[in-house]
């Protein structure tokens, strides 16, 4: 054999290894979230394997989603490739049911509808029961990830319902695909080849979706193209729509409100204009003419220079009313209450109260306004929101950030169900906690999923679009709970990682909250990409754009008075809330500059004056990151190698940068403040020239 010959050989087989380990390592490459279904070992397996049949008695789409789901989840889990039962539809079953099926019954009487599900023993296996085949699809999942997490078939005993019947994510895609406020790739949506071709990721998506209970998707931006609304977009509209159906996800698109004049001939888009009002009502019609489960509209307007009715001189209520008759009791309008003029200067937190509580009563029953969760703008940190429970004849929806914008994006690990927990979980003081206020309308979630092979950006980003389907589902649930089931089905079962991984997590939004924005400092990012800190900044046209607006640090103090001596927004919470926040000695000190301007020296109750509290919560924040890196470091023997270096570098990212953080606000802060730093602190890397003639041009998110 010749030695060209053999060296091609040798190439072809050293090719071939190359791509058998290039396979081996997208396996773990993390577009499986938390859907893997990693096998079983030990008791626990055995246990599964005693469940041997799948059965269901129900050709409809979404129950032969649910069969396959637990044939395929139960292999998986088992680690066998082969099918560990089989799917027998109507035409074939037989009755009585073998001994140990696992069966559905999806049109259950005793069942309410609206997704709810029972797994309960039955003729020695398990039965899943549902009023309605969404439910039965639901059902599966949730038994498939009780059989991940090693719990035993016999003592599963399950009765869910949905806490609200909305649980939606949006997505801010424009039809070029560009994701504003996207950190990991590009748009999920290829609208140029619609409806041809539907991308096999869109269905995953529609899968991982229903794994946690979320039934619907805007799937465009709210700084909406009119597109979205012509004859072009309709198909493509509707072949998501079809597949996604037997999903439980109804489509929603976000309408641009100037469309009867951008692209509807008209030369006005007045919500009192009869000429408008039927042609949102044609619009409408066409398109649950093509969708006949299409979900709605959802519309920002009047807020960061969006078209809205305002424009004619008319209330958010007449504009969203206009919509809503269109749409009638096929679907709803959802009205987002963040909204904020440059013409209003007393404070930026008090414009959407301001705004929407005199329209309490006014919106048509299909309208529901959509809440940020806080008065701002998903900053690390903000107390709830002021309108929650302050509009009692109007259904309230919350609004959460899933996508980390103010929260280090990508690459700073925060997972973030301890800061929806502490906005559900707070007393309105009028009418219970807020997840009670939302419970008739629900939950949206601004989506971190895009084109990356992980969906998310990182890997522990996915928690984040895990946990907020499942707070969704259930507000109860407590965030390590929930941790907990997404870390076991995601990276492994073992006690020695949960033991460390889960109180990572709890303690990561702490952290960033600490180094970036400790004491209740807000919106102290750099203008445009958000990512990096800015506190200095102060020249922007519109003031409330500028960070120095929030801290209003001088020489004699640093902090936002919103009390009744300054903005006076905390009148707007109900008195037993504002009484929790009205006296600086006795606050929460994570709220503390959020309410009061308070002078330097202000003693804490740690016994630190403020400037050394605030130098210790940043030095607090930074030491958190390097706990993290230290543990995640502890845990490679539990995580397949590609994971465990991405999630390794990003740490590493997150360290430095925290670093960059405590230092450019601390060398801000003592420029205004000329106080000398607490005995035994470490002095900023740089000087604080060194940090504002920082740029990023490149920085993901304008």
């Amino acid at each position: 054999m010749g030695r060209g010959l053999v060296n091609r050989l040798l190439a072809l087989i050293a090719a071939c290894a190359a791509l058998a380990v290039a396979s081996a390592a997208q396996a773990e490459d993390g577009y499986r979230l938390w859907l893997r279904y990693a096998p079983l070992e030990g008791e626990a397996l055995a246990r599964v394997r005693a469940l041997p049949l799948v059965v269901h008695a129900d050709q409809d789409p979404t129950v032969a989603l649910a069969g396959e789901e637990l044939v395929h989840g139960l292999a998986k889990l088992r680690g066998e490739e082969r099918r560990p039962g089989v799917v027998i539809t109507a035409s074939r079953l037989a009755r009585p049911l073998p001994p140990g099926s696992l069966s559905f019954e999806c049109r259950d009487s005793a069942v309410p509808p609206g997704g709810a599900f029972a797994i309960k023993p039955a003729d020695g296996g398990l039965r899943i029961s549902a009023g309605e085949p969404i439910g039965c699809l639901y059902g599966a999942f949730a038994l498939l990830r009780e059989l991940s997490l090693g719990r035993n078939p016999a003592k599963i005993d399950l009765d869910e319902r949905p806490a609200m019947p909305l649980r939606l994510l949006d997505h801010w895609d424009d039809p070029n695909g560009y994701v504003l406020r996207g950190y990991s790739g590009r748009s999920i949506f290829d609208w140029w080849k619609l409806p041809e071709h539907l991308d096999q990721r869109l269905v995953d998506y529609a899968r991982a979706d229903a794994s946690i209970g979320i039934n619907g998707a805007v799937v465009n931006s709210v700084n909406a193209s009119p597109l979205f609304l012509t004859d072009r977009y309709i198909p493509k509209l509707r072949r998501i729509a079809d597949a996604w159906r037997p999903y439980g996800i109804r489509l929603y698109i976000c309408a641009r409100f100037s469309a009867p004049k951008d692209v509807g001939g008209l030369p006005t888009a007045d919500p009192l204009d009869p000429a408008v009002q039927a042609w949102w009502k044609a619009r409408a019609d066409a398109l649950y003419a093509a969708i006949p489960d299409f979900g709605g509209f959802l519309v920002k307007a009047n807020s960061e220079g969006e078209p809205g009715p305002q424009d004619y001189h008319r209330t958010h209520a007449e504009g969203a009313n206009t919509l809503a008759r269109a749409v009638g009791s096929r679907g709803v309008v959802i009205w987002r209450a963040f909204v904020y003029s440059a013409e209003d200067q007393t404070d930026r937190a008090k414009q959407a109260y301001n705004e929407f509580v005199p329209l309490d009563g006014q919106f048509e029953p299909n309208v529901i306004l959509q809440v940020k969760n806080g008065p701002v703008d998903f900053q690390p940190r903000e107390p709830f929101h002021p309108l929650f429970g302050a509009m009692p004849h109007t259904r309230l929806m919350f609004e959460g950030q899933i996508t980390k914008e103010y929260l280090g994006q990508a690459t700073h690990l925060a997972y973030l169900a301890p800061y929806w927990k502490e906005v559900l979980d707070a007393q309105t003081g009028r009418g219970g906690t807020v997840a009670q206020v939302i419970a008739p309308a629900g939950m949206a979630g601004v989506a971190n999923t895009g084109s990356d092979r992980n969906w998310s950006g990182s890997h522990f980003n996915q928690a984040n679009w895990y946990a907020f389907g499942r707070l969704a589902w259930d507000p109860t649930l407590s965030s390590a709970q929930i941790a907990r089931e997404w870390a076991m089905q995601t990276f492994s079962r073992e006690r020695g990682f949960i033991g460390k991984v889960v109180p990572m997590m709890i303690a990561s939004r702490e952290a960033v909250a600490e180094y970036m924005t400790p004491l209740g400092l807000t919106h102290q990012m750099a203008t445009g990409h958000h990512y990096g800190p800015g506190p200095w900044i102060c020249n922007l046209k519109r003031p409330e754009w500028n960070p120095c607006y929030y801290s209003r640090a001088d020489k004699g103090g640093i902090g936002f008075d919103r009390t009744a001596s300054g903005s006076n927004a905390l009148a707007q919470y109900a008195p037993s809330v504002a009484a929790q926040w009205a006296d600086p000695r006795t606050i929460d000190e994570d709220y503390l500059l959020w309410f009061h301007h308070v002078p330097w020296d202000f003693r804490t109750p740690s016994g630190r004056p403020l400037w050394g509290e605030l130098v210790y919560r940043y030095d607090r924040g930074v030491a958190t990151v390097d706990e993290m890196a230290a543990t995640w470091a502890s845990l490679a023997p539990y995580v397949d190698p590609e994971r465990f270096a991405d999630t390794a570098d990003f740490l590493r990212i997150q360290s430095r940068e925290a670093r960059w953080w405590r230092d450019a606000s601390i060398a801000y802060w003592q420029s205004i403040n000329g106080l000398p730093l607490p005995a035994g602190t470490r002095p900023p890397e740089h000087s604080l020239d060194y940090y504002k003639a920082l740029s990023f041009p490149e920085a993901p998110g304008e």
